[in-house]
């Protein structure tokens, strides 16, 4: 077993200005998602220009804080959200969800398209294969900052945990590997060759809703929350269903409308 690195979540301070790791791991990852949208549109003569592709990381970011702070708190906290509403909006507490950030992100790609006058689908087909590696970013971030405890366990690699005497799995390593790596390595080769619109958006579903599922295995519960299933489905693994289903069914419906 191994100690839990001993990792300042502040990276700089300048005076009363404090810059944190996991504000790092954020915009490392908006910048690689970036990076490789214009990649692609490029190497596959999409047609979206620089502003096209500010425009999609502004919507998408925007998306993501304001989709993941409030669906934490819908999600994750309901109670303190019906006690104090204004809450949801205190991004600095720390707390998101992907399943609110997502679907932040997906409010935010609806407007751009209606903006540009383009398919929804068409602009959510060509930001998916990108969207993994800031996912990895962010779970990067969440082991920086101790956060994500996997459940106890005795498996060599297992770590100890600030103030406790018993490992516990990485599961914050698990899921930055696999929502990160992993699930961009699937979408990058499905995505190469020519697909209808929509089976890229459903594969994504698909693929992230499966390995969250997956990883959810080795994660402990929040606390406040537990097991809310057969005392072993976790919120994370519940929320995850609908998106496998739903990627499902946009897969059947592309090849259907082919």
């Amino acid at each position: 077993m191994w100690h839990y690195p001993d990792i300042d979540p502040i990276a700089i301070s300048l005076g009363p200005v404090s810059i944190h790791w996991y504000a790092i791991s954020y915009l490392v990852g908006i910048s690689l998602v970036w990076f490789i949208l214009r990649y692609r549109s490029q190497s596959n003569n999409l047609g979206w220009t620089d502003d096209d592709l500010s425009d999609i990381v502004f919507y998408s970011v925007l998306g993501v804080l304001l989709g993941g702070r409030i669906g934490y708190m819908f999600f994750y906290g309901l109670d303190n959200l019906i006690h104090d509403p204004v809450s949801a909006l205190k991004i600095w507490q720390g707390g998101m969800s992907f399943h609110g950030g997502l679907l932040g992100v997906l409010a935010g790609v609806a407007l751009f398209a209606r903006k540009r006058g383009v398919r929804f689908f068409e602009v959510t087909d060509f930001i998916a294969p990108g969207i993994p590696l800031a996912l990895g970013c962010g779970r990067i971030g969440n082991f920086i900052n101790a956060e994500l405890p996997g459940r106890i366990s005795g498996v060599p690699w297992a770590l100890i945990y600030p103030g406790e005497e018993f490992g516990r799995h990485p599961s914050s390593l698990y899921q930055a590997t696999l929502e990160g790596p992993v699930l961009f390595a699937f979408l990058w080769l499905y995505s190469m060759k020519p697909r209808p619109v929509v089976a890229v958006s459903g594969m994504f579903l698909i693929g992230y809703g499966s390995l969250r599922i997956f990883s959810e295995l080795f994660r402990e519960p929040d606390a406040h929350l537990g097991f809310i299933l057969f005392n072993w489905v976790t919120t994370g693994q519940l929320l995850s269903l609908p998106m496998v289903l739903l990627g499902l069914i946009l897969l059947f419906y592309s090849r259907k409308h082919a």
